[in-house]
C-alpha cells in the first residue's frame, strides 16, 4: 500500500510539474504577445516566427521535443525589447547610429531576463544570440559559424523572414522574389548556408504560403484579441498625455508614428509647415506672446474641415498629412490656414509679424515615411529662401543642371539677396558683428577708407523703474529705427540689454549728428512709453 501511495504521490507530482510547466510556458508566451501587441506592425511576430522555426526544425528531421522547445524560444526571442523605448521602437524613419545602438541592446536585455528560466533548453543562449551572422558580422558577440547555437541560426532566419514579409511603419512588406533573392544572397553571411537551402525550398513547394494562412486556433485566437484590446486601450490613454498642451497636437514621435501608419493605407498630401519669425516674437515681446500665435496655429490644425493627421514637431514646426486629399483640396487647405492665420495676427501688435511657410508633397501608398518627410523639408527650405510666407510644392523645385549654371547662379544670387529681406543695416548677432568689424577693418586699411563705430545707450529717465516688457520694447524699437534710418551697406547689433552698435560705412564726420536725429525721431515715433532717452557717442574705426 505504502509503495501505491508513493507511486500515486509521484504521479501526482508529475502532473503538476507539467501543469505548472505548462501554465508559465503559456504566462511568458501571453507576456511577449503583449509587449508585441503595443505596435500594429509587430502583432504576432513572435508566434509566426516560433512557426517558421518549428517548420525548419521538422524538416531537418529534428524531434517533437526539441521542435517544441524551439518553438519556446521563439516565442520569447525578443522579450529584450521590453527595455527598449517605445519612441525608437516605433521611429518612422531611420536609425540614427545612437538609436540602433540601443535597439542592439534587446539580445542582452532579453537573456538577463531569461537567465534563470530553466525549463526551456538553450533560451537564455538563444535569445542573446538570435542577431548573430554566420560570417560573424553579427551582434553583440561576433558569434560565427558553429559557435552560434543551432536554435539561434534557424531563428535568425524565421526572424528574417516574417520581417521582410511584414509591413513595417517606414517601408511596405517586400515581394516574395525579393525576399528570396534576399535570403539566397546572404547564405553564407548572415545564415547559415545548410538551413537556408532547406527554408529556400520550403518557399519553392509552397509551404510558408499555406503556413501564413493557418487559422489560429479559437482559444489562442481569444487571448491575444483580449490582450491586444487591453494593450490599445492602455495606449490610448498613453497617448493623450503625449499631447503639446499649448497647441492641443500630438506631439513629435505620436504624430510621425500616426501619419507613416496613415501613408501607409492611403495616398494623400504631406505637408510640412513653419511659423516664420517665431524667435523674434519670443526674444522682443516674451513667450507668452510666442506662445499665443502658436496655439493660434494649434486651432487652425486642428479646425481643418477634411480629414487631417497633424502634429507638433517642436519649436516652429508642424507636420500634416491630409488622407486622399488631392492636390486642388491640399493647395486650398494651406492657403486656407495661410490666410487664415494672417487674419487671427494682423491686430495684434505683438505677434503681426509672423507668417506661416509650408513644404507640400503628393505622396501614395508606395513612398515611405522618411523619404517623403524629406521632401517636404526641402519644399519647405526652398520657400524660405524664397520669400517666405507662402507654399511649395516638391515638383515645382527647379535643381540646375551643368547645361544651365548661369540661370542656376542668377537664382542663387537672387535668393541670397532677398533672403535677408531687410529695409535698413545688416542686423547681425555680436559675434557675427566682430567678423564683420574685422573684416570691414581690412578693407578701410588697404583702402585709406574710414568709418565709424557708433554706440547708442538707452538711458532711464531719473525717477523711473520701467518693467522687463518696457525695456525690450523700447530695444526692439531703436533696433527698426536704426535698421529704417541707415543703409544696407552699415551694419548693427545690439550689444548689451541697454545698447546698440553701429558701423557707418565711408560717411563724412560731419553727417553722422543727421545720422542719428532721424534714427531718434523714427524711435519716438514706435515708442509711446517716455520711460528711456537714447544718447549716442562715436570714434573713428582708424582710431
Amino acid at each position: 500500500i505504502q509503495i501505491i501511495e508513493e507511486k500515486r504521490h509521484q504521479t501526482e507530482l508529475e502532473i503538476e510539474k507539467k501543469e505548472n510547466k505548462k501554465i508559465t510556458l503559456q504566462m511568458m508566451e501571453y507576456l511577449s504577445t503583449t509587449i508585441e501587441a503595443k505596435d500594429e506592425y509587430t502583432r504576432g511576430h513572435s508566434r509566426r516566427v516560433a512557426q517558421y522555426a518549428a517548420l525548419i526544425a521538422k524538416n531537418m528531421g529534428w524531434t517533437n521535443e526539441g521542435i517544441q522547445n524551439l518553438k519556446n524560444c521563439a516565442y520569447l526571442h525578443d522579450i529584450g525589447k521590453i527595455g527598449i523605448p517605445d519612441q525608437i521602437l516605433n521611429k518612422p524613419g531611420k536609425l540614427t547610429n545612437e538609436e540602433f545602438n540601443l535597439i542592439k541592446q534587446h539580445t542582452t536585455i532579453g537573456q538577463d531576463i531569461l537567465k534563470d528560466i530553466t525549463i526551456i533548453p538553450h533560451i537564455d543562449e538563444v535569445t542573446r544570440s538570435h542577431h548573430e551572422h554566420y560570417d560573424g558580422t553579427g551582434y553583440p558577440d561576433g558569434l560565427k559559424g558553429n559557435e552560434i547555437p543551432i536554435q539561434a541560426r534557424i531563428i535568425a532566419l524565421a526572424d528574417s523572414y516574417d520581417a521582410m514579409n511584414s509591413r513595417r511603419i517606414y517601408r511596405n512588406a517586400l515581394s516574395h522574389g525579393r525576399i528570396y533573392h534576399e535570403i539566397q544572397m546572404n547564405a553564407g553571411t548572415q545564415f547559415d548556408p545548410e538551413i537556408t537551402k532547406v527554408f529556400l525550398k520550403l518557399m519553392d513547394n509552397g509551404s510558408l504560403f499555406h503556413l501564413e494562412h493557418e487559422i489560429l486556433p479559437s482559444q489562442e485566437d481569444t487571448i491575444n484579441k483580449f490582450i491586444s484590446d487591453v494593450v490599445t486601450t492602455m495606449q490610448d490613454q498613453e497617448e493623450t498625455k503625449n499631447i503639446d498642451y499649448l497647441t492641443g497636437l500630438p506631439v513629435r514621435n505620436v504624430g510621425q508614428k500616426r501619419i507613416a501608419s496613415a501613408m501607409q493605407k492611403t495616398n494623400g498630401c504631406l505637408i510640412f509647415l513653419d511659423m516664420d519669425n517665431l524667435k523674434k516674437i519670443n526674444d522682443v515681446y516674451g513667450h507668452k506672446a510666442g506662445d499665443r500665435a502658436l496655439k493660434s496655429l494649434g486651432k487652425l490644425l486642428l479646425d481643418i474641415s477634411i480629414p487631417k493627421i497633424a502634429c507638433r514637431m517642436g519649436g516652429d514646426e508642424f507636420l500634416l498629412f491630409l488622407p486622399q486629399a488631392n492636390t486642388e483640396q491640399a493647395e486650398n487647405t494651406v492657403s486656407n490656414v495661410i490666410e487664415q492665420f494672417k487674419e487671427i495676427i494682423k491686430d495684434d501688435s505683438e505677434t503681426h509679424f509672423a507668417a506661416l511657410s509650408a513644404g507640400m508633397l503628393m505622396c501614395s501608398r508606395n513612398d515611405t515615411f522618411a523619404d517623403a518627410y524629406s521632401k517636404a523639408d526641402k519644399a519647405l527650405y526652398y520657400v524660405k529662401q524664397n520669400g517666405k510666407n507662402n507654399y511649395s510644392w516638391y515638383n515645382q523645385i527647379h535643381y540646375g543642371n551643368t547645361a544651365n549654371t548661369s540661370l542656376d547662379l542668377k537664382q542663387i544670387a537672387n535668393s541670397l539677396q532677398t533672403s535677408g529681406n531687410y529695409s535698413g543695416a545688416l542686423h547681425l548677432e555680436y559675434r557675427d558683428f566682430t567678423r564683420q568689424y574685422e573684416y570691414i577693418h581690412q578693407l578701410m586699411t588697404r583702402n585709406q577708407w574710414n568709418c565709424y563705430l557708433v554706440m547708442v545707450t538707452m538711458e532711464t529717465v531719473q525717477d523711473t523703474l520701467p518693467y522687463i516688457e518696457e525695456i525690450e520694447e523700447a530695444l526692439y524699437h531703436m533696433g527698426e529705427a536704426i535698421q529704417d534710418n541707415i543703409r544696407k551697406v552699415d551694419v548693427c547689433t545690439r550689444y548689451s540689454a541697454m545698447q546698440y552698435l553701429i558701423i557707418l560705412s565711408l560717411p563724412a564726420e560731419t553727417q553722422i549728428p543727421n545720422i542719428m536725429s532721424r534714427i531718434f525721431m523714427e524711435y519716438y515715433k514706435l515708442q509711446d512709453s517716455q520711460h528711456f532717452t537714447p544718447s549716442y557717442e562715436y570714434i573713428s574705426m582708424k582710431k
